[in-house]
């Protein structure tokens, strides 16, 4: 029997996220939704990484905007049909 995980970021590295949040925000965006300085001042993926995995409410507030991100894409995506 195969057990599929229920949790959204099953699978998916802390880079891919970020990654994918630059991709659709980009750094000043993102710096505004998420007001940490990694994301402001000299943002890069290899800084944020270390201060995200050091810090768990910046990781939870990172995780959050991206499960939001992808609701909000799925949902342009579905009104676009």
């Amino acid at each position: 029997m195969t057990h599929l995980s229920k949790d959204p970021l099953h699978g998916l590295t802390l880079e891919a996220i970020v990654t994918a949040l630059v991709d659709h925000f980009g750094w000043t965006e993102l710096g505004r939704h998420i007001d940490i300085k990694c994301f402001r001042i000299d943002p890069s993926v290899s800084s944020s990484l270390k201060f995200l995995r050091k810090t768990p409410w910046a990781r939870a507030k990172v995780e959050s905007l991206y499960l939001f991100m992808r609701r909000e894409q799925a949902r342009s995506a579905k009104s676009a049909t």
